[in-house]
């Protein structure tokens, strides 16, 4: 577009050219086509002048924006200079502060190793002693050897007053009750032919003598109660106690265990209510068998009972034998998938070997592993399995499945279990299975609900000599505890 003044300066050519031509032509005399000649050849001068006049003053002006430019780029070198030397003394002080930190790291390794070294002189001295101490009461038994033999005889006829103290724990005089109580129950349940056990078994879901135990699974190394299983026992017509091993196979062969299923799930509803009255966080783990998954009708029932309390499902886990997962069918399959979609969560017990695939089992709903802890800390295990027992806790907790260590009898395996960052354990150790009063009573009564509900005794005076037995075993076991914690930190030297 034309600038306003290049319109201006050409108008004011033609006006000055036609002036000079006027001129001429009025004051010289000069005729008009003369006059019009000069004036087109003033015109055309003053346009050429014009023309080099504004080429000569673009040529200064690109000068002049070359300098400008050769003068910014001056400044952007300045610039990136200036940054490049910033940068050099920021790589100067992050040298100097990671030297500095990697001294600093140096210097609380250090200490930290002497620490080391005066726990292990710590634990030496504290293991001599135990040592000396276990030694001072090895030499006294031939003073207190006549006490158990005088008293033995007659802690074994009392079956009855135990009911009362069961949790108050014993004096070591019925140390021997644990092993000698049970084995008529046993050898009676031995000798008895299958069609005998098939009767008692019958009589006893009919008469509805059904026990439910719980034992305690307790958070490491807190050892806080967080979830309870249910142990099922039997008493046959002369109120001897048929422990799961016994009458499982028997009752699978004669079809009844669907029936004994449906009543475990029953009582252990009925025990989560009145456990989750006192704590919301506490769960029941609830064995279901093989057979009752396997059968349509069966598990039809229990999965109408469990429906009409799904309210309940994020506390109450349904535990399956490893075996059972291994070898599932199309209709367990479908079966699981129906309580899985119901918000039911299992797990996982009677695990023989560590080979497992942690995200199979946790798209079918598995949340619980239970690992006895002497497979985990079989160091043969390492060699037979895929990955090393220490690893598995953090494989499975990548998957949200909870490793549980179960049969847990001694300080020792705790100590070594938290090196493999388990969360949860189960075992004598912390609890036996304690058996629930016919009033819904739960095992965490202790010996309040023993004391108080005496009235009570005709049906768990047999299945007094196991909550006996442990109170006595545990002071021990914790007290060589100690001397195995502290032969650990000292080391093998």
């Amino acid at each position: 577009m034309i600038r306003i003044s290049t319109i201006f300066i050409a108008i004011c050519m033609v006006l000055v050219a036609a002036s000079l031509g006027l001129v001429l032509h009025a004051v010289a005399g000069i005729s008009g086509t003369e006059s019009a000649i000069v004036a087109l050849t003033a015109l055309t001068f003053l346009i050429l002048y014009n023309a080099v006049s504004m080429r000569l003053r673009d040529r200064s002006d690109v000068g002049g924006q070359i300098a400008d430019l050769s003068r910014g780029t001056a400044d952007l070198a300045r610039q990136v200079a200036e940054f490049g030397r910033r940068l050099a003394a920021v790589e100067g002080r992050v040298v100097s502060a990671n030297s500095a930190g990697s001294d600093r790291i140096q210097a609380v390794v250090g200490e930290i190793n002497e620490l080391g070294v005066l726990v292990k002189q710590l634990a030496v001295s504290v293991a001599s002693h135990e040592d000396l101490i276990a030694s001072g009461a090895a030499a006294a038994p031939p003073a207190a050897a006549p006490a158990p033999i005088v008293a033995a005889p007659v802690a074994e006829p009392q079956t009855s007053p135990p009911l009362s103290t069961e949790f108050a724990a014993p004096p070591v005089v019925a140390r021997p009750a644990p092993s000698a109580a049970p084995a008529p129950a046993v050898a009676e349940a031995a000798a008895r032919s299958q069609p005998q056990l098939l009767a008692a078994v019958k009589n006893a879901i009919e008469e509805n003598r059904l026990d439910i135990y719980l034992q305690p699974m307790v958070t490491l190394p807190q050892r806080k109660v967080r979830f309870y299983e249910a142990v099922t026992r039997l008493r046959d017509d002369n109120d001897q106690i048929l422990a799961a091993d016994d009458f499982i196979a028997t009752a699978e062969a004669g079809g009844l265990m669907g029936r004994i299923d449906h009543m475990v799930m029953l009582r252990c509803v009925q025990v989560l209510r009145r456990l989750m009255v006192r704590n919301k966080d506490v769960g029941v783990f609830c064995n279901v068998s093989a057979a009752t998954l396997a059968n349509p009708t069966t598990f039809a029932q229990c999965l109408d009972f469990l429906e009409a309390n799904r309210a309940l499902a994020p506390s109450f886990v349904l535990e399956f034998k490893q075996a059972t997962f291994r070898n599932l069918g199309p209709t367990e399959t479908e079966h699981l998938a129906a309580l899985s979609q119901r918000g039911y969560r299992f797990s996982i017990d009677h695990v023989s070997d560590i080979r497992i695939e942690p995200r199979e089992l946790a798209d079918r709903g598995v949340r619980f592993i239970k690992v006895p802890a002497a497979l985990l800390l079989d160091p043969r295990q390492s060699s037979t399995s895929d990955i090393h027992p220490s690893d598995l806790s953090d494989l499975l907790g990548r998957f949200g499945i909870d490793l549980i260590a179960e049969k847990i009898e001694g300080e020792r395996a705790v100590v070594d279990l938290l090196d493999f960052d388990v969360r949860f354990g189960q075992g004598f150790l912390f609890a036996p299975p304690r058996p629930l009063r016919p009033e819904g009573a739960s095992a965490t009564g202790g010996a309040t609900s023993n004391s108080t509900n005496g009235s009570n005794g005709p049906s768990p005076p047999a299945s007094t000599p196991a909550p006996v037995a442990t109170p006595i075993v545990e002071p021990s076991t914790r007290a060589t505890g100690n001397a195995a914690l502290a032969r650990r930190a000292a080391g093998p030297g």
